[in-house]
């Protein structure tokens, strides 16, 4: 049911772009996983970095894992968002969500060790782990892997895309958000905060809801990507503690990467509601 729905959500919002946009957005995605595959692909034709990748999985908490996995998602969601707000899109995206190097090589490892244990529970079992790449190396070859993105046409891509979201977006809600308590308040991002833009306010009479006085007219004050205005000392503190508008609680980016995976799947539910 979990994934049934959460590939819903991502269709019902790639249902609401144009034939421009997804052309755009397929070319976007397939560049992608093109090089995730050739990067999955060297890490399994080396011994050296298999080892070193598998280490480093290892040493990883479950938790650690979770926060690896769900910067991966926001990472390949940040390509969707792009086409999805106009409004959204001059705000700064999460500032790790682009995985490199022993990041990048870790993730797509651990996902297609998952990936390889949901299509054949038994087949890592007899081995040993140093004996894994030749198994995983066996699997690609022998599958259209998920993560390889080698598609014919658009809705190939697409349908690739939606199956990686998915299986993101259900490791990171199966392995939990650690101490954090799911939809906790969390401050607006630095970088979010900065790029708000100083508005003139055109007509007095207008109330600041946070200090419930007058905005006046030829006043500069905050406007947030929803269009509310408020006095810039009465936001800023706000800001420090919750990254919602006070008026109509839209969401800010957020440092805080779990409060991201939550705002940015919120976005694409109330896009796909709309739709609908």
């Amino acid at each position: 049911m979990e994934e049934n729905t959460t590939g819903t959500v991502i269709i019902a919002a790639l249902s609401t772009l144009s034939p421009p946009q997804i052309s755009a957005l397929t070319i976007s995605i397939s560049s992608l996983f093109h090089f995730h595959h050739r990067r999955l692909s060297f890490l399994l034709s080396s011994h050296t970095l298999f080892s070193l990748s598998l280490h480093h999985l290892h040493s990883l908490s479950l938790h650690q894992k979770s926060r690896l996995i769900a910067r991966h998602l926001l990472s390949i969601l940040s390509h969707l968002s792009h086409f999805l707000h106009p409004r959204t899109t001059r705000m700064p995206p999460y500032p790790t969500t682009i995985l490199y190097g022993r990041d990048l090589d870790s993730v797509l490892l651990l996902l297609l060790l998952c990936e390889l244990h949901q299509h054949d529970p038994e087949s890592l079992k007899t081995l040993s782990p140093m004996d894994w790449r030749a198994s995983l190396s066996n699997y690609v070859s022998d599958t259209m892997l998920t993560l390889s993105g080698v598609g014919f046409t658009n809705s190939e891509t697409l349908i690739e895309y939606i199956e990686v979201v998915t299986k993101c977006k259900k490791l990171v809600d199966v392995m939990g958000y650690g101490d954090r308590k799911e939809g906790k308040e969390v401050a607006a991002s630095v970088a979010a905060v900065v790029a708000l833009p100083s508005v003139e306010v055109q007509q007095g009479g207008k109330e600041c809801v946070i200090c419930k006085e007058e905005m006046r007219q030829g006043r500069d004050v905050c406007e947030l990507p929803c269009e509310h205005q408020f006095h810039w000392m009465c936001i800023l503190p706000w800001l420090v503690k919750r990254n919602t508008c006070p008026c109509c609680r839209h969401r800010l980016p957020t440092d805080d990467l779990y409060g991201e995976v939550e705002r940015q799947w919120a976005v694409l539910v109330k896009i796909g509601d709309g739709y609908s």
